[in-house]
């Protein structure tokens, strides 16, 4: 009984950030289909994260490659599963073998795990698949992402050199306390204006991944194509004992 009033106040909490999504889409002039949720399922049990499938959402993210392995064949082959965060090279083959239907890889911070992206979706078969360059723009040494100063020429290695990558966007994650999370947004959107002048992209058909649970709707205002919300939504995260990469 306790589980399960747990996954109700879960499926209400997704019902209220969509709605905030929503609003704030609207606040920036934008239709609201033009924002992805991704519900980050970090920490937390398959009965959970089914609970809000079936409440209707289909995009998830995950951290660790391990939580994901483990987790996507439990589930329905229909979910979009996003992979947030530090991607170590030896993990990607692991990785895009064992989640057919993982669709976005959220953390793409330099050139030797784009080559290795590259190279294990060619050996797969798989269709090409989409990534974001994440920039580190708090400079917090504790913080994965390409130095801001590196960021279009890792944009024009994917797009030019990795035939078997679709660059799709950026990716930032904001100060934790959030002091300065304006300044973070503001400045991966002028890279945003930069990488798609230098390789002749629509600004309106690249990402912004940025915003998370303390600051999603902000990010949104600011122009974010696509946040990620983990304990809003499913409360806050236990980790028993210390998580693999």
């Amino acid at each position: 009984m306790a589980a399960q009033a747990v996954e109700n106040v879960a499926v209400s909490a997704l019902r209220s950030v969509v709605l905030r999504v929503r609003q704030a889409a609207e606040r920036s002039g934008r239709n609201p289909g033009q924002v992805r949720l991704v519900a980050v399922s970090k920490t937390k049990p398959i009965s959970l994260i089914r609970q809000v499938y079936d409440a209707g959402h289909r995009r998830f993210g995950e951290n660790y490659v391990q939580e994901i392995l483990e987790k996507a064949p439990q589930l329905p082959e229909d979910m979009e599963w996003h992979f947030i965060g530090h991607l170590q090279s030896n993990k990607v083959k692991s990785l895009l073998a064992g989640v057919p239907n993982l669709a976005l890889v959220e953390g793409v911070d330099n050139e030797k795990l784009a080559n290795h992206l590259d190279q294990a979706v060619s050996n797969l078969g798989r269709n090409p698949l989409k990534v974001l360059v994440q920039v580190n723009t708090s400079g917090e040494e504790s913080k994965s992402g390409v130095d801001p100063s590196g960021c279009v020429e890792l944009a024009k290695h994917v797009k030019l050199q990795c035939p078997n990558l679709v660059l799709s966007g950026l990716m930032t994650i904001g100060m934790r306390d959030y002091t300065s999370t304006p300044e973070n947004f503001r400045m991966l959107s002028k890279y945003r204006t930069e990488v798609c002048k230098e390789l002749g992209m629509a600004e309106e058909n690249f990402e912004l991944s940025m915003g998370m649970s303390g600051d999603f709707e902000q990010a949104i205002e600011m122009g974010s194509t696509n946040v990620r919300v983990g304990s809003t939504i499913f409360g806050p995260r236990e980790y028993p004992k210390k998580q693999p990469n």
